[in-house]
């Protein structure tokens, strides 16, 4: 059969029951959990730990960052772990949060982004390191990044050198999915070309911003990738509090000028983050973090080792 022809089915004359296997897979899943791994990069103050809280609807991170302007500022860029285990209607999600206090905040921020790519690259090598022992674990624990949350300030210019370097470095090893932090200090107009302004810039620079083309993808799965990136990046806002908007209990902030509902998508881009990130693009993050990035790791990892093997008996040989 060539690849241009359709395939030609066989149906079973009675019921045999192998339709059952998405159920059967699907439960062996519920019974084992699902592991994601969000990483949050950005200068203090901008809401990460506030907007990942409202992410998942739940208190999983209190701010690393500085409390009070007097407050030292950290020589280098940490990185802080923290574990949750989130049900939602049976399903049982482990989140890490990786946070990344110090991230910008020094006068001179050069290879500030070092810690992130050293981390990024240390759970591959120890995912790999699973791998290949001889008798390794049944189900090998996930500690790769499968997101990197990008905060831009919301200052309406182009990308600082610093953001420039950070992203090019990070998107080479991660998905990376940038957001203007805190958008309603923006005016819906200066949100809007600040966007355009930012998308060009990634154009520019030539970031892998995900998510990426790929021609496995459906032509339905191409449309929802392309409708994405013309929101990207999103324009956020987080609230873990509720207000009284026309008598209606919504999440979002009280402001001089009035209330912002973090859900309402005419002012900002909050709703469609959530669902990308968590009910349309979850397993796809986790399955590129995998067949993509890890892949590329693993391959340049094991020829390399090859490479050494092979020149150590070269060596052997002439000596």
């Amino acid at each position: 059969m060539s690849l241009t022809e359709e395939p030609r089915y066989t149906h079973p004359q009675k019921y045999v029951g192998f339709d059952t296997i998405t159920a059967q897979i699907e439960n062996r899943l519920l019974k084992r959990g699902f592991q994601f791994n969000i990483m949050v990069v950005g200068r203090s103050g901008l809401g990460k730990s506030t907007l990942v809280n409202t992410l998942f609807a739940s208190k999983l991170v209190q701010s690393n960052g500085r409390k009070l302007p007097t407050d030292p500022i950290e020589k280098t860029t940490e990185i802080k772990v923290s574990h949750h285990t989130l049900l939602e209607n049976n399903v049982r999600l482990n989140v890490n949060v990786i946070d990344t206090p110090g991230f910008g905040d020094q006068i001179n921020n050069e290879k500030c982004w070092d810690p992130l790519v050293k981390y990024v690259k240390e759970q591959h090598s120890q995912y790999l390191r699973k791998e290949l022992t001889a008798q390794r674990d049944k189900f090998l624990p996930d500690t790769r990044v499968h997101c990197i949350l990008y905060f831009i300030q919301p200052n309406g210019q182009k990308l600082k050198t610093l953001d420039i370097q950070a992203l090019k470095k990070l998107c080479e090893i991660a998905n990376v999915v940038p957001v203007i932090a805190k958008s309603d200090s923006l005016t819906l107009e200066e949100r809007a070309e600040f966007k355009k302004k930012l998308q060009l810039e990634f154009q520019k620079y030539g970031f892998n911003i995900y998510p990426s083309s790929s021609e496995e993808y459906s032509d339905e799965e191409r449309q929802l990738n392309e409708d994405i990136k013309s929101l990207i990046p999103f324009a956020v806002v987080g609230a873990q509090t509720e207000v009284n908007i026309n008598g209606e209990l919504v999440r979002g902030r009280q402001t001089k000028w009035g209330a912002i509902n973090i859900e309402d998508v005419s002012q900002c881009d909050f709703v469609f983050l959530r669902d990308f990130l968590t009910r349309t693009h979850l397993q796809d993050l986790i399955e590129t973090t995998n067949l993509t990035h890890y892949e590329s790791f693993r391959s340049k990892q094991l020829i390399a080792l090859k490479e050494n093997a092979s020149s150590n008996r070269q060596s052997q040989v002439h000596t």
